[in-house]
């Protein structure tokens, strides 16, 4: 179970309050001994802003630097925590995040404690945080984190989809075409499946994942969570996406079953296909066919048939007419 501070408060430490009058207690926690640098990963609301800890507020006051995926959003969500902190801030999101690291490894050269945060949830989880985390650990510098919200693990756990075992695979790619492929490849993953989906383009994404995952697979899209209008929308792939096909608004985070038929079953259809293929017909209208007649996803079939084709063809060349 998650304790948001491992450290009880001292008595005789001063109280300040936030909103809602949450006592907030300094945290022992953010006392090191010596002087060496620390990297610090602190998780933010995803958004309600009283989900913040008295772990996550203690960090904040008492960081030598902040470095955030957007300036603006840190302060605005400072001033609502009523944080007052001294600490140097400074923006580090993609655009500036490989040039920004060397400047914190610096400041963790002179003994700095570096805490890091996204627009949302926890840094490093498709937002910026990898690369200060591997430059510190090869420099022998301490890395931490405030546990905290996470959009991740909320979508999974109110989405009403098997828990038990899951993968988060983060944005998929925006081109349909390698969206379709990176699907095809994920038809057969037997886990809960996560995806985080920016509002526009969840139509599309949900239409592909028809195509690749079956139209009856199930899912859950989860919109706006712990925000005044979160939503939360389970059912087929199928209702899923004739419901985004209306306009969208806010984070959203898709769930997405996991495959239940064997992935041996495929294999044999796989067979099956390239064996029409053998016969004249083209491999894609094969996998098509064979998909239909045996009810599994057709660009799963058509992307292990082509797989396991391209061998068989390099082995068939004459020798006479390898390359040399």
């Amino acid at each position: 179970m998650e304790r948001a501070c491992d450290h009880p408060p001292s008595p005789s430490v001063s109280k300040p309050a936030y909103e809602s009058d949450i006592v907030i207690w300094e945290a022992e926690a953010v006392v090191q001994e010596g002087s060496a640098g620390v990297v610090v990963l602190a998780a933010t609301p995803i958004g309600d802003v009283s989900d913040a800890s008295p772990r996550l507020i203690a960090e904040l006051s008492n960081a030598d630097v902040i470095a955030a995926e957007d300036t603006r959003r840190l302060r605005r969500l400072l001033e609502r925590l009523g944080v007052q902190t001294d600490a140097r801030i400074m923006s580090y999101f993609e655009g500036n995040e490989a040039r920004r690291t060397e400047d914190l490894v610096r400041a963790l050269d002179e003994g700095a404690r570096v805490v890091v945060v996204s627009d949302a949830g926890m840094p490093s989880v498709s937002d910026p945080g990898y690369r200060i985390v591997t430059a510190a650990v090869a420099g022998g510098f301490r890395v931490t984190a405030v546990p905290g919200p996470s959009a991740v693990l909320t979508a999974l756990a109110v989405s009403g989809l098997p828990v038990d075992r899951f993968c988060f695979e983060g944005f998929l790619p925006r081109k349909a075409s390698e969206r379709g492929r990176r699907l095809a490849q994920l038809a057969t993953e037997p886990r809960t499946m996560i995806f985080f989906e920016a509002p526009h383009r969840a139509a599309a994404t949900l239409s592909a994942m028809v195509v690749a995952f079956g139209a009856d697979r199930r899912g859950a899209v989860c919109r706006e969570l712990t925000k005044t209008y979160e939503e939360v929308r389970r059912g087929s792939l199928q209702e899923l996406a004739e419901w985004a096909g209306s306009e969208m608004r806010g984070e959203v985070t898709l769930v997405i079953g996991g495959a239940t038929q064997p992935a041996a079953d495929l294999e044999a259809a796989a067979g099956t296909a390239l064996s029409l293929a053998d016969g004249g017909m083209k491999l894609r209208a094969a996998a098509a066919q064979v998909a239909r007649e045996q009810g599994v996803a057709k660009n799963a079939l058509y992307e292990l048939a082509l797989k396991r084709q391209r061998p068989r063809h390099r082995s068939t060349v004459p020798e006479d007419k390898m390359p040399r």
